[in-house]
């Protein structure tokens, strides 16, 4: 009786695990929780003075910065999609690009706004198993060259001011990831799904040109983000150096990565006020920097929302309304629209040239007539 109770407790269990509700609440009870541990740590004056120190010259820049970014991101979308037989015109992108940051920034897990992205171009093309594809190896080269330039940075770079404190994290954490990888090797259904996963990045990069201009893409998106966040730590009076800056935005940014945040917050500023602390800047410094961008990542997308959703529909308005004054000054001319008139040009007999004329008859009438 106890084993059977075991049986049925374990796929009940399994199902639990697995289930996205649990995994969404997972998320945002870590996230919260991280988020309430920063609060306490460094208490609210933080978030307060980052708040403070956004004015209209950074949020300018952060807009350019943003637009160019996702150009980029958008351009390495559409290479890939049209790879995997998904047509996808990259202004179209632009604009899809645009609404799932936006989404991405305000909902938890950080993935909504990618999920909505891939069903909308799967229904617009009807190939939804090529477009989730193709947001899902766009995603993955997009972190991938990220987490690359991360680690280069923090072995070459971070020794100078940071001690070895952050390269020898960095490179612990890969070689985790490493050990982790190693031992999921061990199972042959891991196997199976690392397999169809590289057959679905050799697909969706292919050759040789598009990788490059994957990975070149993805360089323009990374240096955007870190530009992004220097302007951040400048904002808030942080007197950083160039190279300190480089290392700390990555930092910063990875851990941006994780779907582990509240609307974007939570490790965020986390990372940052530990990563400042460790570089002698101090954790509270830290919090305002990320809040800034936080806040930043937020209005830079609203411009290219509104333009991408809302020109089109005064488009749209604008062209009923010129039509309209076109109908209206040639109200007296109404096209056939009887069903019965349908292909009556086809059916009328054409004369390819005219009838002679006949002689006139006393009276001015032609014979017949």
């Amino acid at each position: 009786m106890a084993a059977m109770t075991a049986v049925r407790r374990r796929p009940m269990l399994g199902r639990i695990l697995r289930s996205r509700r649990v995994s969404v609440i997972a998320r945002l009870l870590v996230g919260g929780a991280v988020l309430v541990a920063v609060v306490l740590r460094v208490g609210g004056a933080p978030f307060l003075h980052g708040l403070a120190s956004v004015d209209a010259t950074t949020v300018i820049v952060a807009i350019v910065l943003c637009a160019v970014a996702t150009a980029a991101a958008a351009w390495r979308w559409r290479l890939i999609a049209v790879r995997l037989g998904a047509e996808l015109r990259w202004g179209t992108a632009v604009g899809m690009y645009y609404r799932s940051q936006f989404v991405n920034s305000v909902l938890p897990g950080g993935v909504v706004g990618d999920v909505q992205r891939a069903v909308d171009h799967g229904r617009s093309t009807d190939r939804l198993g090529a477009a989730a594809r193709a947001v899902a190896v766009e995603r993955t080269a997009g972190q991938a060259v990220q987490l690359a330039v991360t680690l280069v940075v923090l072995v070459l770079v971070g020794p100078r001011f940071a001690g070895w404190l952050l390269p020898v994290i960095g490179i612990g954490l890969t070689a985790a990831a490493v050990g982790i990888a190693v031992t999921a090797l061990a199972s042959s259904r891991v196997r199976g799904v690392l397999r169809h996963e590289a057959a679905e990045l050799r697909a969706g990069l292919g050759s040789p040109a598009t990788a490059i201009q994957v990975v070149a893409a993805s360089l323009v998106v990374v240096a955007c983000h870190v530009a992004t966040f220097a302007v951040s730590v400048v904002a808030v009076g942080a007197g950083a150096r160039p190279a300190q800056l480089l290392v700390l935005a990555l930092v910063v940014l990875l851990a941006t990565s994780f779907p582990l945040s509240v609307g974007g917050w939570g490790p965020r500023e986390g990372v940052a006020g530990w990563a400042f602390a460790v570089a002698g800047f101090g954790a509270a410094t830290g919090v305002s920097a990320a809040t800034v961008f936080g806040v930043l990542a937020v209005v830079s997308v609203l411009p290219g929302v509104l333009v991408f959703r809302v020109a089109p529909a005064v488009a749209s308005l604008l062209t009923r309304f010129v039509a309209s004054l076109g109908s209206g000054r040639n109200h007296d001319r109404h096209p056939l629209r009887h069903p019965q008139l349908r292909g009556l040009a086809r059916r009328v007999p054409r004369h390819r040239r005219a009838a002679a004329a006949g002689a006139l008859e006393p009276g001015g009438l032609r014979p017949g007539g």
